[in-house]
């Protein structure tokens, strides 16, 4: 259990004496914690693709479209709102606490009640039970949104770290228990079931604070106006990025988006381990350099630059060997996904820099100009799936990867009007992964030939693996500055050192 007494998680100034050192250690300690649920989130997805068939992933798909669709109003962004905010008291807090528990426990009933109507609306009866089941994690969800607030705004990264590798163990070895005893896809159900219940054990018993009860006259009401904002940003953005599902799933059926689903979720797999616990210690840490300029901006781009440099080479070896990776990971039976996995790296590459729109939005407050891109980006992707739907997942997924490069420009430009952040700025900062990765793919193409006529395909990805890791830290080094851009990302593990 956290040693902080309730009333210290409410007090951020003692942070900002050892900002840099307590940001470098809490991404590597969040990055490890990362490391190992991706572990256990890829070892669960090699078992559960030999136990399970693409129509189980499919069935699960139509269920969360809905699901995560209505999840968002059980934070209502006051998550984000206690993270962002420079001072909080508990009667705040508390106040906060009880609106996420009600609105949890009416977003429940909604689901529930919408049960027959998810069936009907994709002709698949097996969807009412389905989500009458996954509409309980929201009263375990709405117990937790305020306590895991409080401990990222204090930045006990080990703390949390603990609860989430945890809750995914038990969410891991739940499923895959179920898929061997033959549940088929319910295994899946159990496992997100037994992930939400273990982590607000976890999270109760990780932070001490206890809310109080609810007050009228205690300010919460621009955390509730920040927190609106979030959350129609969210909604809209939900909606444009799980129309595709819901296109495909219905003209299409459950088999296409079952092979649809996983590709997408292989594609991004890699990058959320990446992006997840990056934001994790952004997001609070350029909160508290709101009122510091020059500073914040400081920050931000070192950010950009260390998470472009983790997750764009990660894309370029996904997409330079994307034949190998779905035989390695998923099987013979999911070579299907290949042509789907390759249209939607560019996806991919846009994500993994495009969490930064986030951090500017909430960490300086123009929540409510997040709310206004998510609408214009969602309809021009609304537009978009709609056209390419007609030629099944293969023409969704072109339509999608295609046009973000362009999204990535006017997203970024919009983003950093009114602000200090520079888009040439950023770019300056991102050339040295982009070209490196780039290169690195160029080369290895060529140099995969000579692994190719190796029997075992986990052998011969692993040395195209080694190989692409050698050009890519090559291929910096060469350029110019390069040396001295990659040395000075490798000085900050000094900090990680004991003292």
């Amino acid at each position: 259990m956290s040693k902080t007494k309730s009333k210290d998680y409410f007090n951020t100034d003692h942070l900002k004496a050892n900002l840099k050192q307590r940001s470098v250690r809490g991404g590597a300690i969040t990055i490890a914690a990362q490391s190992s649920k991706f572990g256990l989130k890829f070892g669960s997805t090699i078992v559960l693709a030999r136990l399970l068939v693409p129509e189980d992933y499919g069935l699960i798909g139509m269920a969360t479209v809905v699901i995560g669709f209505v999840e968002y109003f059980k934070d209502l962004g006051l998550s984000t709102a206690t993270i962002q905010r420079r001072e909080i008291n508990h009667q705040q807090i508390s106040t906060l606490f009880w609106i996420n528990i009600a609105v949890a426990c009416l977003v429940a009933l909604i689901v529930a009640l919408l049960a027959p109507a998810v069936a009907s609306f994709y002709n698949e009866p097996r969807l009412q039970k389905i989500t009458l089941v996954l509409a309980i994690n929201f009263i375990f969800g709405g117990l937790t949104v305020q306590h895991q607030a409080l401990l990222r705004r204090q930045m006990q990264y080990v703390s949390l770290a603990k609860v989430e590798i945890a809750s995914m163990f038990m969410g891991v070895a739940t499923s895959v228990v179920a898929a061997y005893y033959g549940l088929n896809y319910w295994a899946l159900v159990l496992m997100l079931v037994a992930t939400t219940l273990t982590n607000a054990i976890g999270v109760w018993l990780a932070c001490s604070w206890r809310p109080g009860l609810p007050r009228r006259n205690c300010d919460v009401g621009s955390m509730l106006a920040y927190g609106s904002n979030i959350t129609g940003f969210g909604l809209v953005n939900y909606f444009s990025r799980n129309l595709d599902n819901i296109l495909i799933g219905r003209r299409w059926g459950s088999q296409e988006l079952g092979l649809y689903a996983q590709a997408y979720k292989l594609v991004l797999l890699p990058i959320q381990q990446i992006n997840t616990p990056v934001t994790s210690v952004a997001l609070p840490s350029l909160s508290s350099l709101q009122s510091e300029p020059q500073e914040y901006c400081r920050y931000y781009y070192k950010a950009m630059l260390s998470i472009a440099a983790l997750g764009m080479p990660t894309i370029g070896f996904l997409f330079a060997f994307a034949d190998q990776v779905i035989l390695v990971v998923l099987g013979e039976q999911w070579l299907a996904t290949v042509p789907i996995f390759k249209l939607l790296m560019p996806a991919a590459l846009n994500a993994t820099v495009g969490v930064g729109l986030g951090w500017a939005y909430q960490s300086l407050g123009n929540v409510n100009r997040q709310l206004r891109w998510g609408i214009g980006s969602s309809i021009v992707n609304a537009i978009l799936f709609i056209i390419g739907v007609r030629w099944g997942a293969m023409g969704v997924a072109a339509a999608f990867g295609l046009s973000r490069p362009l999204f990535f420009l006017v997203g970024f430009a919009y983003c950093y009007d009114q602000t200090p952040l520079k888009l040439t700025q950023l770019l300056a900062h991102l050339r040295f992964p982009v070209i490196a990765s780039m290169g690195a793919v160029v080369i290895l193409t060529s140099t995969s030939l000579f692994t190719f006529f190796l029997d075992n395909p986990y052998l011969s990805l692993l040395i195209d693996l080694g190989f692409y890791v050698l050009f890519y830290f090559l291929i910096w080094i060469l350029l110019p500055n390069g040396k001295k851009t990659l040395w000075a990302m490798l000085r900050l593990t000094k900090i990680l050192r004991p003292k």
